[in-house]
């Protein structure tokens, strides 16, 4: 017999740590684009899925960016059909393109909407994304020039629940791009190229193509991987530090009538950095937004420096200080 080719074996070694965690029987939504990193996603997991009884389904979001997107995507649900999936779903989705989050970013939006919705449709346990160790890595490095702090450095989990239990796996985040591309060479797929991977107006794309390569011809090779280490202990720093936070939360925060509110004692009992992720946290877990460093070390002024000023206008909220407790009200009450 011949050997099997150590990309096929390093990608289905990664898909099978993914599964051991699912339940037998459980529905499995690879997303899947058509280039080398889904479709060798796809590949490998239902290879593997066979073993365990685990029904695997692909799903192509169709974003509409693109003339022939629409043929792109039904070419990546018959190469799906053609590795055995149980079924090869397609949606079109509307981009959102005056959100004002950009274009990249809305796509994105639209396309986890979408996901998630298939997912509840077909009552799946997971979805397998196809991002690798190099989009980690570009991940790290943009978060890393927004100056955007520890939390956007950790870059993508490689797995989270969401509140509706359904979990989103990245089992290819320790897998190499090139991998990828070995093992759809070995395996005689063709994988879409996307011309968005080459258009520079978009940060990513320029960050792959001309930042990682300058690091790596000045700094020595293992800059990806370096980076990648660097999320993966900021993770586990982060997660000791939330658990810390949560428990202080518990003491501290009491349910006010427009809103929530947060001692101020206890805060300024607490070090800058654990002060500063209270607050957002807060924020975060009452309002669902996401507050800059600015807004966040604006609300800290109320207890640190506390001079008589009035609410600060938040997204979602506002923030006051209300005697000795610091109160954040939705907006429009």
């Amino acid at each position: 017999m011949p050997s099997l080719s150590p990309a096929i074996a390093e990608i289905r070694l990664a898909v099978r740590t993914a599964l051991a965690d699912l339940p037998e029987g459980s529905t499995v939504i690879v997303a899947l684009s058509g280039g080398a990193d889904s479709l060798a996603l796809t590949a490998a997991t239902t290879f593997e899925a066979r073993s365990r009884s685990i029904r695997v389904l692909s799903a192509t979001v169709d974003h509409g960016l693109q003339d022939g997107s629409a043929h792109v995507a039904s070419t990546a649900a018959v190469a799906a059909e053609g590795l055995g999936v149980d079924d090869a779903l397609q949606t079109r989705v509307e981009v959102d393109r005056a959100s004002g989050t950009g274009t990249e970013a809305a796509a994105r939006d639209a396309r986890y909407t979408a996901l998630a919705g298939i997912a509840r449709g077909e009552r799946a346990s997971a979805v397998f994304l196809g991002h690798t160790l190099d989009d980690q890595a570009e991940t790290v490095l943009l978060g890393l020039a927004r100056g955007s702090g520890a939390t956007s450095l950790q870059g993508m989990a490689p797995s989270r629940e969401d509140e509706d239990g359904l979990r989103w796996i990245r089992p290819l985040l320790g897998v190499r791009r090139e991998t990828t591309r070995a093992f759809c060479a070995a395996s005689d797929l063709t994988p879409w190229n996307d011309p968005h991977n080459l258009d520079g107006r978009f940060a990513r794309v320029r960050v792959r193509e001309r930042v990682l390569p300058v690091l790596e011809a000045e700094l020595g090779p293992g800059i990806a991987e370096a980076l990648v280490r660097t999320a993966e202990q900021l993770r586990e720093d982060a997660e000791a530090f939330d658990e810390m936070i949560h428990e202080t939360i518990e003491d501290i925060v009491e349910h006010a009538e427009a809103g929530i509110s947060v001692s101020v004692a206890a805060l300024a009992a607490n070090p800058a950095a654990l002060r500063n992720r209270i607050i957002r946290l807060v924020v975060d877990s009452e309002f669902g937004v996401s507050l800059t460093r600015t807004q966040t070390t604006e609300v800290a002024r109320l207890v640190t420096d506390w001079r008589g000023q009035g609410p600060i206008d938040l997204p979602e909220c506002s923030a006051a200080r209300a005697g000795g407790r610091i109160v954040f009200s939705a907006s429009g009450r």
